[in-house]
């Protein structure tokens, strides 16, 4: 079963009754001109288990201590967003997977070799995968693109995966003078949180710190 993931981006109270997540709307709850019964028809539950990843972004949302640990022991990643809604904090059960720690050791004690060889296989895969995005959605030629893949070195030591987004960016939106840059025009807003929230749902799912790889990967 694919599980959900549940977006807050106004105020709401989060709340946890009967195993289910209680979603609340803060000036229905204050309005004593509402019925009892109105209020309670207003609130919205949603089963736990069936929720993977919740993104929090609005400073007045409140989320109790109940919710947090009924979320976390059924292995759903908690994503808290700053003043321009990018996720600045990831809470990530300690027990959900099984293998975590277990990841965490090899990601840590894996040796250089092995760091180069994966980083290779990873940006061959990015220039494949951009490759058919191009194509299917911009209906470019890809011909350079397939080229690059296939040359990729342990390591990128060519650097090809810049080469190769660089022809990416400047093909898939058709937008005068953008460049992909994390303080750049939009949409490199969208894009930015994009990135932010399938790292966090990978930490999750496969059981791995991804900050520990972008460390690692940024000091070499």
């Amino acid at each position: 079963m694919i599980k959900k993931t549940l977006y807050f981006g106004n105020p709401i109270y989060l709340s946890l009754k009967n195993a289910q997540l209680v979603i609340k709307l803060p000036e229905v709850v204050k309005n004593e001109t509402l019925t009892g019964g109105f209020k309670q028809k207003a609130e919205v539950t949603k089963p736990i288990e069936d929720i993977g990843v919740v993104v929090l972004d609005n400073k007045q949302i409140t989320i109790t201590s109940g919710v947090l640990e009924a979320l976390l022991e059924n292995n759903c990643a908690i994503i808290t967003c700053d003043s321009k809604s990018m996720p600045v904090g990831l809470m990530l059960p300690l027990y959900g997977n099984t293998t975590q720690n277990e990841r965490f050791r090899q990601q840590l004690g894996a040796s250089l070799p092995l760091m180069k060889q994966l980083w290779q296989q990873t940006i061959k895969q990015k220039i494949e995968n951009q490759a058919a995005v191009l194509k299917k959605c911009a209906g470019e030629e890809i011909r350079c693109m397939k080229a690059w893949a296939a040359d990729v070195k342990s390591g990128d030591s060519d650097n090809l995966e810049a080469r190769a987004a660089a022809y990416y960016w400047k093909n898939l939106f058709k937008i005068d003078g953008f460049t992909r840059d994390r303080e750049g025009i939009p949409p490199n807003n969208l894009l930015n949180y994009g990135v932010c929230d399938i790292a966090c749902c990978c930490g999750t799912w496969v059981g791995i710190e991804w900050t520990f790889a972008y460390v690692r990967h940024s000091s070499s």
